[in-house]
């Protein structure tokens, strides 16, 4: 008998089979946070925004924090945000691995922070991979960037925009291209 729950799991980057028993509970946790997503999603008002973010991620949005919807997570609970973030329109959040995103980030337009992967093995593929990512201090994601699982952007670090991410980035640097390489220190 499992002694943990699917998410902790995850959390714990343990990958989980398409068999597993708690499986299911991934689609339904997906389709409860879909629900409130749709609804901060038609929201204007940033004070609701923030209350649904909070409700998403179980977790209180600070007021300091600015989220331009639309907005899209598939789980949330694995979802942590700081301080002063700013999250522009477009952003897609695949969290079952674990995000953290500390203060003073900026997130621009349609970026992607993907924490979840599949085996390339045919056999296996639908399995999932869950590795977390962690944004540091005062990190710049630029528009249409995708940040892929297991992935540390450092503190005051930039990720040019269109940039695909696959691994570390170190702290003031500035990285960019598919896939992102150092470009320069700040």
């Amino acid at each position: 008998m499992q002694t943990t729950t699917v998410f902790e799991r995850l959390k714990n980057g343990e990958i989980i089979l398409p068999t597993d028993s708690g499986a299911h509970k991934m689609r339904e946790a997906s389709f409860a946070t879909k629900k409130l997503l749709v609804e901060m999603n038609n929201s204007s008002n940033p004070d609701e925004i923030r209350d649904f973010l909070s409700q998403i991620t179980d977790t209180e949005i600070d007021v300091s924090v600015t989220v331009l919807t639309p907005l899209y997570i598939n789980y949330g609970k694995h979802t942590k945000i700081g301080k002063n973030v700013f999250i522009n329109f477009d952003c897609v959040f695949l969290d079952l691995g674990g995000i953290t995103i500390e203060d003073n980030v900026l997130i621009a337009p349609k970026v992607s922070l993907l924490t979840e992967g599949h085996p390339t093995t045919i056999e296996n593929r639908h399995s999932l991979i869950p590795k977390p990512i962690h944004i540091k201090k005062n990190a710049w994601i630029g528009a249409n960037a995708t940040i892929l699982q297991g992935v540390t952007i450092g503190e005051n670090a930039v990720v040019a925009s269109g940039s695909v991410v696959s691994k570390d980035v170190p702290h003031n640097t500035i990285v960019g291209g598919v896939p992102a390489k150092f470009l320069k220190t700040i």
